[in-house]
C-alpha cells in the first residue's frame, strides 16, 4: 500500500489524498534545533513501499531542505520509490536570463527536485515559455488540470454566470471552463508594467448585465490583475464578481485588496488558505492510481543503502537530538 507523507502545513491535503486513494497517511516528526538546523524523523514504516510526499511549494525557500531531507530519509529507509506531490509548483517564473548574470532558477530548482524524487505530480504549473515540464525535469512528471473542477463549482454555486478571463493568453483555458459550465465568456487585455503594476482593458460588457461575473485565473499572487479587473466591472453596471483561482498564493495584502472589490473569493486547496473551497485530492488520487497501473519504466534515483554496524548501533542507542558525551555534539 502507498504511504502518503505530509510536510509541515500540508497535513489536510495529505489526509484527503490518502482517504481518496484508500492509502495510509503516514507521520513525520520535525523540529528545529536551537541553531536553526532541522531535525526530521519518519515515524511510519516505508520499507518496500512507494512513498508520496505531499508538499505544496508556495513560499518554498524556508522548508525546501526539509522536503529533501524527507525524500532522502525515505529512500535510505527502504522505500521502493519516492514521489513528490506538489499541488503548486514554485520557481517557474525565471525561465530565461533576462539580464547578464541572472540565475535561471526554474532550471536550478528542477535539477534539485529531479535529484531527490522519482516522479513529480502537480496541478496547472505556470509554464510560461516551456512547452512541458519534461523540458525542465529529468524525472517523470504528471500535470493535472483543475479547470473542470472550477467549472463544476461554478455550476453548483453561481446562477447565470459570465466567465471572465484576465488576458488573451487565457482564452483557451477560459473557453474550456465556460463550455463545461454552459456559460458565455469574455477575456480582458492585460498590460503589465512591472511585478505589481498592471493595467487591464475591459471591453463593453453591457449586454451581460443580467449575469453574475466570475473572474477566473490559474494563480493569484500579487492579485493586481484580478483587483484591477474586479474594480472596473461595476463601472459597466455589473455586480461585484466572484473570483475563482486554482492557486491562491495571495502575497502580502493581495487577499484583502481583492476581497474589497469581490463578492466572494474561492480557490482550490493547492495552497492552504481560508478561501479554499475546491478539493484537488480526488483528482490527484485518480491520476496516481492510473499512473501506478500504467506500463513503462520509472526512473529510480538510487537503491536504499544498508546500514553498517556503527550506524545500526547508533540508531538503537540514542536519538540524534541527544548525542552522548563522547561525541563532538555532547557537553
Amino acid at each position: 500500500m502507498r504511504l502518503i507523507l505530509a510536510m509541515p502545513g500540508n497535513e489536510l491535503f495529505a489526509e484527503s489524498l490518502a482517504a481518496a486513494g484508500g492509502w495510509e497517511a503516514g507521520r513525520v516528526e520535525t523540529r528545529r534545533f536551537p541553531d536553526g538546523e532541522r531535525y526530521l524523523r519518519i515515524l511510519s514504516d516505508v520499507a518496500g513501499r512507494p512513498v508520496d510526499i505531499v508538499c505544496t511549494l508556495a513560499n518554498p525557500d524556508p522548508d525546501f531542505l526539509t522536503l529533501l531531507f524527507a525524500a532522502d530519509a525515505a529512500r535510505d529507509l527502504g522505500a521502493v520509490e519516492v514521489n513528490l506531490v506538489a499541488p503548486y509548483l514554485a520557481y517557474m517564473r525565471q525561465d530565461r536570463r533576462f539580464q547578464s548574470g541572472e540565475a535561471v532558477t526554474s532550471r536550478t530548482f528542477a535539477r534539485l527536485v529531479s535529484g531527490s524524487f522519482d516522479r513529480l505530480t502537480t496541478v496547472d504549473p505556470h509554464l510560461h515559455r516551456y512547452k512541458a515540464l519534461s523540458e525542465l525535469y529529468a524525472i517523470e512528471t504528471q500535470v493535472l488540470h483543475a479547470a473542470p473542477l472550477l467549472a463544476d463549482w461554478i455550476v453548483r454555486e453561481v446562477k447565470q454566470p459570465l466567465i471572465i478571463g484576465p488576458d488573451e493568453e487565457s482564452e483557451q483555458w477560459v473557453s474550456a471552463v465556460a463550455e463545461r459550465a454552459g456559460a458565455p465568456y469574455v477575456v480582458l487585455r492585460k498590460i503589465r508594467h512591472g511585478d505589481r503594476q498592471v493595467e487591464v482593458a475591459v471591453p463593453d460588457l453591457s449586454r451581460f448585465r443580467d449575469r453574475a461575473p466570475v473572474l477566473i485565473d490559474d494563480i493569484a499572487s500579487s492579485g493586481r490583475t484580478l483587483v484591477e479587473a474586479a474594480a472596473q466591472l461595476p463601472q459597466q453596471g455589473l455586480r461585484r464578481p466572484v473570483c475563482a483561482v486554482v492557486h491562491g498564493v495571495f502575497a502580502s495584502e493581495a487577499y484583502a485588496q481583492l476581497s474589497a472589490v469581490s463578492e466572494r473569493i474561492v480557490s482550490t486547496d493547492a495552497v492552504p488558505h481560508p478561501s479554499n473551497a475546491i478539493s484537488l485530492a480526488p483528482l490527484v488520487a485518480q491520476a496516481m492510481e492510473q499512473q501506478a497501473g500504467a506500463e513503462g519504466p520509472v526512473r529510480r534515483r538510487r537503491p536504499p543503502e544498508p546500514m553498517n554496524q556503527v550506524e545500526l548501533a547508533g540508531l538503537q542507542s540514542f536519538p540524534a537530538s541527544d548525542p552522548p558525551g563522547w561525541t563532538s555534539g555532547g557537553g
